[in-house]
């Protein structure tokens, strides 16, 4: 998902074209995700706020699909039904220290679960930890979690009004990093001099 117009971060460049380190977001994204043993089609979702961002993932030799920018949910649904895809991995475009291996695990979740969704959350104290605030948060199993910005949908579900969904919860700092502001950008930079 690659389609916001940033306006939190308060820049003239794309926000999945800021660079973190030597590389811009949306690169290392899509680097991670042709690193699965699953991933078999990468798929960049952007709108008329993201040219240079169909650009640069056309240059990654990935395929595009315009929405309507509408916002993310909006956005995330009309490209699975407009594709007709199936099981999909959605990750935003904004997490520059995805893995490879988290992809993966996920994956194997949430095809040995069953459940038409499955999410994956990371305790509050990491993103804390880092000074990187979540969008929501939430309660389970008396641990307060928040969002990573990586889910996986089976798209044949997609207009269902709730799905029921499988929360995977990662114990891995490089997840927090979710770059929404230019607080978090540079938090992010310095976090991958270290």
């Amino acid at each position: 998902m690659a389609g916001g117009k940033g306006t939190r971060m308060r820049t003239t460049t794309e926000k999945p074209l800021l660079h973190i380190g030597n590389k811009s977001m949306i690169q290392r994204v899509i680097e991670a995700l042709k690193q699965s043993r699953f991933v078999v089609r990468i798929i960049v979702a952007v709108t008329p706020n993201t040219i240079k961002t169909a650009e640069m993932a056309i240059a990654l030799a990935v395929e595009i699909t315009e929405t309507a920018g509408e916002g993310y949910e909006h956005d995330m649904k009309q490209a699975i039904k407009s594709l007709g895809l199936e099981d999909v991995v959605v990750v935003s475009a904004d997490l520059p220290f995805l893995q490879p291996g988290i992809v993966d695990e996920a994956i194997m979740r949430y095809l040995a679960i069953g459940k038409p969704a499955l999410m994956v959350a990371a305790p509050i104290e990491l993103h804390q930890r880092y000074n990187m605030e979540a969008s929501y948060s939430f309660e389970l199993n008396g641990q307060k979690l928040a969002p990573v910005g990586l889910n996986i949908i089976n798209g044949r579900r997609i207009d269902e009004p709730r799905l029921e969904e499988t929360v995977f919860v990662v114990q891995n700092d490089d997840l927090v990093f979710n770059v929404n502001t230019q607080t978090n950008l540079e938090t992010t930079r310095n976090h991958v001099e270290k």
